[in-house]
C-alpha cells in the first residue's frame, strides 16, 4: 500500500489513533524500515514499522 507521503525526519505526523495522552501528533525521529516516533503530547518515543506508520497516517506536516 503504496501512501504518497515522503516522511523525513523532523516532520509531524497525524495519527488516525489517538496516544493514551490524548494527543494525534508525532514527531518524526528516525526513519527506514522502522520509524522512530514521539510523542508531541507527552513526549513518549515509540520504534514502529513504516508498514503501520503509513496505514495510520491521517495527515503529515512538513517541516519549516
Amino acid at each position: 500500500m503504496k501512501s504518497g507521503y515522503v516522511y523525513e525526519v523532523g516532520d509531524i505526523v497525524t495519527m488516525k489513533k489517538q496516544h493514551p495522552c490524548g494527543s494525534k501528533e508525532w514527531e518524526i525521529l528516525r526513519v527506514g524500515a522502522d520509524f522512530r516516533l514521539k510523542c508531541l503530547g507527552c513526549g513518549h518515543q515509540i520504534m514502529i514499522a513504516r508498514r503501520l506508520v503509513e496505514k495510520n497516517t491521517k495527515d503529515l506536516k512538513k517541516k519549516a
